[in-house]
């Protein structure tokens, strides 16, 4: 019988301060969509998009009108957020 990998989150910096500014109610719904959902997951990449082209090394995950912009560190099965923020926002950079 296979355990259940769990994968770690974790926050590049810049992400980490992205976070801190939102607002209190949407910053906890992302820590909440991120710690019970995607690192409860086998494989985080089932409920992710890969993105598009030059890009196409992260993942975008959707929570409400936000998106998080991550990696996946299959070695040591963990999930880096590199970026935080509002559709509107967040491929402009």
């Amino acid at each position: 019988m296979a355990s259940i990998q769990k994968w770690t989150v974790e926050f590049d910096p810049a992400a980490q301060r992205e976070l801190d500014r939102l607002d209190k109610p949407i910053a906890r719904r992302i820590s909440k969509f991120l710690y019970e959902r995607v690192s409860q997951l086998d494989d985080p990449r089932k409920i992710g998009e890969r993105l598009q082209g030059t890009l196409s090394k992260f993942w975008k995950y959707r929570v409400g009108d936000y998106r998080l912009i991550c990696s996946m560190r299959d070695d040591r099965f963990i999930v880096l957020v590199l970026r935080v923020g509002h559709r509107s926002e967040i491929y402009k950079r």
